[in-house]
């Protein structure tokens, strides 16, 4: 049984509202399996027929700290640096400049980057869409030389009535042109691998501070099979260029355009390359399909603003 309920859960969500009010979202069923459930499909937003890429990456950097650090951590932190002989300003550039760090840390290379990308993307949509919060902080892993790196992209946790939902993601970013088809059966793969594995990498960290207090209970209580109906949910998002051209010219339009894209490009994608009969967990993921014009300069324009 988990001591937090589903009000808790809620409470801890973060408030990512700015983030989204530059992204588009739709929720329904595509043609893809598990067909019986919706999937997402998402796009920077526009205002008229101005893409809002700035306002997008400009309040997704904004949020590199809730992504680094819990907000306990965080309050620990601010106190230890202003214990230090520091304005609490001062406190809060400071834990900002080192989240910077920790994000950048170790590899300047191209792959480095847009995967941190999209492992930041796919926090924020696990928190908005999922209403589920981190139960494992992977940052802080990947950055610490004293562990090796943790294999799945995000570790959430809800409660949804009477159930303990674990919700294991995946992110998937490509820069190339007419990826899409490799970019989603790679995250089908990669999934599944994290689902086979994540019960013993999990076990590495509990009781260390990648965790809440409260977190870390939990964690525990779902490693020693103490958690009251248990599931185990998936979430893959995939991050790709898209090449086709956006012929209309005005808002509404532009945005029924990216929808039938996102329309296609799950209709297009091989059902029988989605392995479902032989690994019933597939019945349990939902897909988030993110197209991005141009994704290689966005991802340069992110890492100038670091």
């Amino acid at each position: 049984m988990s001591a937090l309920k589903e009000q808790d859960i809620k409470k801890r969500l973060l408030q990512n509202d700015a983030l989204f009010n530059n992204v588009h979202i739709i929720c329904q069923k595509f043609d893809i399996l598990p067909n019986d459930k919706e999937h997402f499909g998402a796009s920077i937003a526009y205002q008229d027929i101005h893409e809002l890429r700035e306002d997008f990456i400009e309040n997704l950097s904004d949020t590199i700290v809730d992504w680094v650090y819990s907000l306990e951590k965080y309050r620990q932190l601010k106190e230890k640096e202003m214990a230090k002989g520091k304005s609490e300003s001062t406190a809060v550039s400071t834990i900002r400049r080192k989240a910077r760090q920790k994000f950048r840390k170790g590899d300047e290379s191209k792959l480095l980057s847009q995967g941190q990308f999209g492992e930041l993307v796919l926090f924020h949509f696990i928190q908005k869409c999922m209403e589920a919060v981190p139960l494992l902080r992977k940052m802080s892993i990947t950055t610490s030389p004293q562990h090796e790196r943790f294999g799945a992209d995000a570790i959430h946790y809800k409660v949804d009535g009477n159930k303990n939902i674990i919700i294991l993601g995946e992110a998937k970013t490509y820069t190339s042109k007419y990826r899409f088809a490799n970019a989603f059966g790679d995250a089908i793969t990669s999934i599944l691998n994290t689902y086979k594995c994540h019960r013993k990498e999990l076990n590495l960290y509990v009781h260390e501070d990648f965790l809440d207090e409260e977190m870390d209970k939990i964690a525990e209580d779902y490693l020693e099979n103490k958690l009251d109906n248990v599931e185990v949910h998936l979430v893959s998002i995939v991050i790709y260029n898209e090449a086709k051209k956006l012929q209309k010219n005005t808002e509404k339009e532009i945005t029924k355009e990216i929808e039938t894209i996102i329309e296609q490009r799950y209709q297009a994608f091989d059902n029988n390359k989605i392995p479902i009969d032989n690994n019933i967990i597939l019945s349990r993921i939902t897909y988030i399909v993110f197209p991005i014009w141009e994704l290689e300069n966005l991802l340069k324009e992110f890492e100038n603003l670091l």
